[in-house]
């Protein structure tokens, strides 16, 4: 049983979701799975003591959070080291044509490029509307970004896109890493 770190950063909740998600999978798989919001890090987070490390994090206003590249930053080595893994959730990868879904992949890579990272597997995740948790002006922005993307705009109603599917698979092949590294 490999002990697996899946650690992340959230602005609205949707990336917690997907990672709750693959560590379910992870620990269906027999593995040992702690679960990490990295903005607020157990004092005692060592990456180091891990055999696999899974990172997420969301894509707001053009890039990821910061204190995720900080993270990624400041573990390169244990990253680069061992199994590891990244996904990246948005709106924009929920886009049925690749064309719209291009920015979601570029951001995932400048992620990459710029932190240094060279995970063993990555995923850009359909992220969610929830009207429902937004404040008024929340709601207002969102709906006409949604409505310029000829995306949903209608208020009363929460929209749910992550495949949940890709993601379950996703990380059921992070777990064949851990299998081939042990």
């Amino acid at each position: 049983m490999a002990r697996v770190l899946i650690c992340y950063g959230t602005s609205e909740g949707q990336t917690a979701t997907v990672a709750e998600r693959m560590g379910d999978v992870v620990d269906g798989e027999g593995h040992d799975v702690i679960l990490a919001h990295l903005k607020h890090p157990p004092g005692e987070l060592e990456p180091d003591s891990y055999d696999g490390i899974v990172v997420g994090a969301s894509i707001h206003g053009g890039s990821h959070q910061r204190y995720v590249g900080s993270f990624v930053r400041d573990h390169l080595e244990t990253l680069n080291r061992r199994p590891s893994a990244f996904f990246s959730v948005s709106l924009t990868a929920a886009h049925d044509d690749p064309d719209e879904r291009a920015p979601a992949a570029e951001l995932l890579e400048e992620f990459l490029d710029e932190t240094g990272w060279n995970p063993d597997g990555t995923l850009a995740v359909a992220g969610a509307l929830k009207y429902s948790e937004y404040g008024l002006l929340k709601r207002f922005v969102m709906r006409r970004i949604a409505g310029r993307a000829s995306g949903d705009t209608d208020t009363s109603r929460d929209y749910e896109y992550t495949d949940w599917e890709d993601v379950e698979a996703f990380a059921r092949e992070f777990t064949t890493l851990l299998r081939a590294d042990a």
